[in-house]
């Protein structure tokens, strides 16, 4: 049985952490270096740097920094926003990222996919899904979660598959920040459908959500930002509680 994996993710707005609720409200939440190096050396599996202006923006993940993120951690990490050619993908390999996330640019132009695990392989490409459960359904949005779409989150996520992503990376935009838990059933339906990885994100706040997001959305990791910034839950003390209740996790 493979191990299930824990995940902080560090959102990057001007070279601070930081971190929102509902996409909304974002404070700083410290260094992304030092937090970085201090998750790795707690034990966790993988690392998440998401500049989540860049797309908005139109600026570039700046490169300069993956480096110095390469030096001090030393655990895979993805870096992600505002990749939307080969030319920002090769930069942030060579620079140390072990894989990019795609999101915006990908949506927008879906062949993007397709050349990238062409070109670096579908285990270097994670595609970022942000969704909302709105209509009876739930639907992707663009930008940060700032734009709308009329596109549902599984028929996206399966495309992208198809087109060669290695990895899905859900947020839902109703959970993220909120610490009521993951939301399972939107998950649950990707991990049960897809044949790649997903990634469960937005809404962690005890550790029984993990638990939950694992054994009945069957996730194949969990990404949280705030419970572990601000130091609510420790990466060694959840991973003891997972492995009591059963979850095959690493030490």
């Amino acid at each position: 049985m493979l191990t299930k994996r824990i995940i902080p993710c560090l959102d990057i707005k001007d070279g601070r952490t930081v971190k929102g609720i509902n996409f909304e409200n974002i404070r700083d939440a410290g260094d992304p270096i030092e937090l970085g190096a201090l998750y790795a050396a707690q034990g966790a599996d993988e690392l998440v740097f998401l500049d989540i202006t860049a797309t908005n923006e139109r600026r570039k993940t700046l490169a300069e920094l993956v480096t110095r993120i390469a030096r001090h951690v030393n655990i895979p990490f993805t870096v992600g926003g505002g990749i939307a050619e080969v030319e920002d993908v090769y930069a942030l390999l060579q620079s140390g990222a072990d894989k990019i996330s795609v999101n915006t640019a990908a949506f927008k132009n879906p062949g993007l996919v397709d050349t990238l695990a062409r070109e670096f392989g579908s285990q270097c490409i994670v595609l970022a899904i942000d969704t909302r459960f709105e209509d009876g359904d739930w639907y992707v949005y663009l930008n940060g979660g700032r734009v709308k779409t009329d596109r549902k989150a599984f028929d996206w996520a399966k495309e992208a598959v198809d087109r060669g992503a290695g990895e899905i990376l859900l947020t839902s935009m109703n959970n993220d920040g909120t610490k009521q838990g993951f939301a399972l059933d939107i998950t649950a339906q990707l991990s049960q459908n897809l044949h790649v990885p997903v990634i469960a994100s937005g809404g962690a706040g005890t550790m029984e959500h993990f638990v939950d997001v694992f054994g009945n959305a069957q996730a194949d990791a969990a990404l949280a930002a705030s419970i572990f910034h601000y130091k609510e839950i420790e990466i060694p003390a959840l991973k003891t509680f997972l492995y009591e209740k059963g979850v095959n996790v690493r030490f």
